[in-house]
């Protein structure tokens, strides 16, 4: 098991690591939401919403099959985040980055024009806009990676010309199009089995893993 990954269990989801700080954040992020919900209850248009909470469930999703990564080699998941966290749920997912990707996909969304019909630089802007914003994420996480704040364990997942492209594709850019893919279906029924779908296999996987398996990550 590497450093890294030790230093990621110590602490984990043990509510003695709880800070303040969370408590006014998730009331930011709720008053979000609540206008949100206000806005689509006028206009019908929960689409904002539906793009938020899949780039979340998505992003569960990521973080629960890079536990199951750790637990099973023994060694490392994918990446950790062993640093200091108001709150670590698994080794690579921490509350600050829930809030994070709790609130991206209104980034995304209002990014795009109404009706979403722009072409930009010969993308349709939803596209354009979800390689715009893979790569600002990246970077930052390179940033993160070079701070050690994100670890990187394996060849395929690292700073370099060859594991990069994994993080675009796997680590960000599967985000947006899955709320690109959300927002697009015809009706707020195959919206919610959309997303219902996207929470249902993490949340398989983790009563798996932690009443089956007895898993740590």
């Amino acid at each position: 098991m590497t450093v890294a990954t030790a230093q990621a269990l110590e602490g984990l989801r043990d509510l003695s690591t709880i800070k303040w700080y969370i408590i006014p954040l998730l009331l930011v992020v709720g008053y979000i939401y609540s206008q949100e919900i206000t806005k689509a209850r006028k206009s019908g248009n929960w689409n904002p919403i539906f793009a938020a909470l899949t780039i979340l469930g998505l992003d569960f999703f990521n973080e629960t099959w890079n536990g199951w990564v750790m637990a099973s080699t023994g060694y490392s998941a994918f990446w950790t985040v062993p640093g200091p966290t108001a709150f670590r749920v698994f080794v690579g997912w921490n509350i600050e980055i829930i809030f994070m990707f709790s609130l991206l996909g209104f980034v995304y969304y209002y990014s795009m024009s109404e009706k979403r019909d722009r072409t930009i630089l010969g993308f349709k802007e939803k596209w354009f806009f979800a390689i715009v914003y893979t790569v600002i994420a990246v970077f930052i996480e390179c940033l993160l990676n070079l701070g050690g704040h994100l670890i990187w364990e394996y060849p395929w997942w690292e700073l370099s010309f060859k594991g990069i492209w994994l993080i675009l594709v796997i680590g960000y850019f599967y985000f947006y199009a899955g709320a690109a893919i959300v927002i697009d279906l015809k009706n707020n029924k195959q919206k919610i089995t959309f997303v219902a779908c996207v929470y249902l296999v993490p949340i398989i996987l983790n009563i798996i893993g932690f009443g089956f398996l007895n898993l740590m990550y």
